[in-house]
């Protein structure tokens, strides 16, 4: 009756409660590196950073000046958020392919023992 209850508790409660904290691990990854925010501002100028604003009597080499600037500090902005977009994206990737086998893992590892009994009946583990 106890082995039958560990089962139960390892294939039912235990078993919910270890993908809830797997999937819950791949959204806290998720959430760390914004991927939404990241897509949402990636032409915004790099950490805020502009030329401000310029007077419409400024001669027109303080006006391309500041295009210019702005156009820099943007291009700045979307190389270093399309790489940790792309860092993002691998990190989440590999999380979620090391919570999917924590899962399988989590479902074969009762079976280790009957395995080892059996390999070792058969002579492969000395």
């Amino acid at each position: 009756m106890f082995l039958v209850g560990i089962f139960q508790w390892w294939y039912g409660a235990g078993w919910r409660r270890h993908m809830q904290r797997v999937g819950l691990g791949v959204l806290r990854t998720a959430d760390f590196f914004s991927i939404g925010l990241l897509v949402r501002t990636l032409f915004d100028p790099f950490r805020q950073i502009s030329a401000g604003q310029v007077r419409a009597q400024a001669p027109l080499a303080v006006k391309m000046q500041a295009f210019f600037d702005r156009l820099f500090s943007r291009a700045v902005g979307a190389v270093v958020r399309l790489l940790v977009l792309f860092a993002g994206l691998v990190v989440i990737s590999l999380r979620a392919v090391w919570a999917v086998g924590s899962i399988v893992v989590w479902a074969l590892l009762p079976l280790t023992p009957v395995v080892g009994i059996i390999l070792w009946q058969m002579g492969v583990l000395a």
